[in-house]
């Protein structure tokens, strides 16, 4: 039996322009919403961060979080917790980690009511690390998904590896990074991906295979990729049913093998959602993962450049970056701990929910020359992070604390205006 978990992971940046996201929901969302609604074998894990559920509440999309609301209830969809505005987790401190993850859960309890049910973790740009495994062992997660390149030893198709961190350990799902980017990247159709699957189940019994991107490349990225690729896929698997002799073998079978499609070979792919896999399969502790991202190589844990599109070392800007976002998280810290007037709670609690905002990753991402390079996208993140700035700061003004303290506040504050021009001064030398 080839078991395949197909896992999607839809989000759009804080900063994201309405007319974009209108494209992105009708290029992309509404027509894979439609597919998994009709193809009778469809079923999908997904995560969907907080902060574009609300942008599609906010945006006219109300249809796309009923539409998976309906699809989670019909037991078709599997959610999946994750931080609301994307942040990169192994980079945050662990309150601010609990924020975004507590964040992310309430928002889209509130929109998608008892639907709303994960077991999984998926951390943002699946970027790892051994003190974020800890962390969410202890918040009860059962399991978390990371990219193939994590995986410390021998390839799992046959178990289920946990790695032995925190008090209970957390079970580990790795996703097939060689079958996921050939998908991504419109390196493979619907028959060459069905005869990869199989070809990985020779001479075993059973298998999974989890493949996971970005909704956004059906559709968006890659113009009809849902319905050329994903929708052929489960087409044709539906169309190759196992063939039967008579009607009580059919009946008989049906009821054995619900969602199984026989390839035309030896192998049968029942399509199933991650948590599933427990069921099917047995978990052996193991070694712990690699320090790692979904576009992390093997060449960059061995430099040890864990998330090198969020944080290279080789990246002035990236280093900037995190300075000027390490005093933003400083400042606020300052501006809650002074604040106890009306007028600096008020600031103090505008600085913290725009902070919330200001640790997206899209800021990072778009700061690789030569790579994933835009000025302005950078820009975008280092104005939110000084609207922050601004408003962490009249909070200390505004309160009763110390003369000192306010200076000590106003000499941070006069640093990240320096770093923030540094950083403006790279991007428009380009």
């Amino acid at each position: 039996m080839i078991y395949w978990a197909p896992f999607l992971h839809f989000y759009q940046p804080p900063t994201q322009f309405h007319a974009i996201l209108q494209k992105i929901c009708n290029e992309s969302y509404r027509p894979l919403l439609k597919i998994f609604t009709e193809q009778p074998k469809a079923k999908i894990t997904v995560n969907i961060c907080g902060v574009l559920t609300e942008m599609l509440n906010d945006h006219g999309a109300r249809d796309i979080i009923d539409g998976l609301k309906q699809l989670a209830l019909s037991e078709k969809l599997e959610f999946v917790e994750s931080a609301k505005y994307h942040a990169i987790l192994p980079l945050m401190p662990p309150d601010e980690i609990h924020r975004q993850i507590n964040l992310n859960h309430k928002t889209n309890e509130f929109f998608f009511k008892e639907a709303y049910e994960v077991r999984g973790f998926f951390p943002p740009e699946m970027c790892y690390s051994n003190q974020l495994a800890s962390l969410l062992s202890t918040m009860e997660y059962e399991w978390m998904l990371l990219g193939g390149v994590a995986c410390p030893q021998a390839w799992p198709l046959e178990l289920i590896y946990k790695a032995p961190l925190g008090k209970k350990g957390i079970n580990i799902f790795y996703r097939d990074d060689i079958l996921s980017n050939k998908i991504s990247f419109q390196d493979i159709d619907s028959k060459g991906f069905i005869a990869d699957l199989t070809a990985l189940a020779k001479d075993k019994k059973d298998i999974y295979v989890i493949t996971a991107m970005d909704a956004e490349t059906f559709g968006h990225h890659i113009h009809n990729w849902e319905k050329v690729f994903l929708e052929d896929v489960y087409s044709t698997l539906e169309s190759q049913q196992p063939a039967y002799t008579n009607i009580k073998q059919k009946t008989d079978l049906a009821q054995q093998h619900k969602n199984i499609i026989d390839t035309g070979t030896n192998g049968q792919i029942e399509i199933v959602t991650i948590s599933e896999l427990l069921e099917h399969f047995p978990v052996k502790s193991s070694k712990n993962p690699f320090a790692s991202s979904w576009s992390t190589t093997k060449e960059d844990i061995e430099k040890k450049n864990y998330y090198p599109l969020w944080k290279n070392e080789a990246n002035p800007i990236h280093n900037l970056q995190w300075e000027h976002l390490n005093l933003c998280l400083e400042l606020v810290n300052a501006s809650k701990s002074v604040a106890k007037d009306k007028e600096s709670i008020h600031f103090a609690e505008i600085a913290r929910a725009l902070l919330d905002r200001a640790v997206y990753s899209c800021q990072f991402w778009w700061a690789n020359k030569g790579r994933t390079w835009d000025i302005n996208l950078v820009n975008k993140g280092l104005i939110l992070q000084e609207e922050v700035l601004f408003n962490a700061y009249k909070a200390v003004i505004s309160s009763s604390c110390r003369e000192d303290f306010k200076k000590r506040t106003y000499r941070s504050l006069i640093a990240t205006r320096d770093i923030a021009n540094k950083i403006r001064d790279l991007l428009l030398k380009g």
